[in-house]
């Protein structure tokens, strides 16, 4: 169990590192937070490994969700069209609802999982599976650990611009997505989506888009400014409804070797997760490079991930038995930018 030290700093972390220039509100009140005994007992019933802020603000939006009526809802722009940006008084309404709704919030502490389905970081999957794609020249065989509803399983559906006229994808997609790339590298993008023949999610809750509580815990974990993340997120799942794949409850990285056999040699298998494996421990994300190295000895296979060693996107991969590892470079936590540090010497 953590300490309240221990805690405070996350929340402080968290509004620090997180929230500044992309959530007033909740850079606020995690700033408020870290100061308060009560609510940091609160918090402390959040699962070991879980982000406890995210898990915290997660409860506390997900409750105003449902329809409750407390005068806290009016700072948040997902309740009301015209929220109070004045934050003063903030606070003292945040901490009066967890008082008032404690065991609830202690409830949803205990049993849910911090699971984001932040769809805008496809725009960064794209430009690495086409740079997969031209490695092998092979069909896709995807599996993602982390999966929690499926939408990032279905990057190849959507469209994608860069900050220029030219789109990318499926350009007859409603899920449209853009993201700037800094610096002076640029991926070579293909026009349409690589073909994809396998989408495989795991994950220790699979979230069910079709179940009510699901789609609105999914919805309470995008942050109250971010509504352009909530369209994205309703037009991807409102995509995903409409198609075919493979969700699969339990650890991800205890079944991965089993579901790679099963995957035809035709196809290249790419295991992947975006800002999942920070809630790994330690000892299971070395399991998690041994089994693609002993995947990658029988076959070809690419490892896609973030968040694992530090916050760069990595790219680990096995080519006739040769394994190589090349950082892809930096992304933002919500996709709104990355950068690219790799040149695809197979189009030369």
């Amino acid at each position: 169990m953590l300490t309240p030290e221990q805690i405070s700093n996350l929340f402080r972390n968290f509004s620090e590192k997180e929230c500044k220039g992309s959530s007033d509100l909740y850079e606020h009140l995690s700033l408020r937070i870290a100061e308060d005994e009560e609510l940091l007992a609160l918090a402390s019933h959040a699962q070991l490994g879980q982000p406890t802020p995210n898990l915290l603000l997660g409860a506390v939006h997900y409750l105003l969700l449902k329809g409750n009526g407390h005068v806290l809802k009016q700072y948040y722009d997902s309740l009301i069209s015209t929220p109070e940006k004045k934050l003063d008084q903030a606070f003292y309404h945040f901490k009066g609802f967890c008082q008032l709704h404690r065991e609830e919030i202690i409830a949803i502490l205990k049993t849910k999982l911090v699971q984001t389905n932040e769809v805008r970081r496809c725009t960064y999957l794209y430009p690495s599976f086409c740079y997969m794609f031209n490695k092998v020249n092979k069909p896709l065989a995807l599996i993602e650990i982390g999966t929690s509803a499926g939408l990032q399983l279905f990057w190849d559906q959507y469209c994608y611009s860069y900050g220029t006229e030219k789109v990318y994808g499926n350009i007859n997609s409603n899920v449209q997505l853009k993201s700037e790339i800094k610096g002076e590298n640029q991926p070579f993008l293909l026009q349409q989506s690589p073909p994809v023949t396998e989408r495989i999610g795991l994950d220790l809750h699979i979230n069910d888009l079709n179940d009510e509580e699901d789609y609105l815990w999914l919805r309470s974990l995008i942050w109250p400014e971010h509504k352009e993340r909530l369209e994205m997120f309703d037009h991807a799942a409102a995509c995903l409804k409409e198609q075919s794949v493979k969700l699969i409850e339990g650890d991800g990285v205890s079944l991965l070797s089993e579901i790679a056999e099963q995957i035809p040699g035709d196809s290249v298998i790419c295991v992947f997760h975006t800002h999942v494996a920070n809630q790994i421990p330690e000892g299971i994300k070395h399991k998690l490079v041994e089994q693609i190295k002993e995947i990658g000895a029988k076959r070809d296979v690419f490892h896609l991930y973030n968040n694992m060693w530090d916050r760069d996107l990595h790219l680990d991969y096995f080519i006739n038995g040769k394994e190589y590892n090349e950082t892809i470079g930096e992304t933002d936590g919500h996709a709104r930018w990355f950068s690219w540090g790799l040149e695809d010497k197979s189009l030369c």
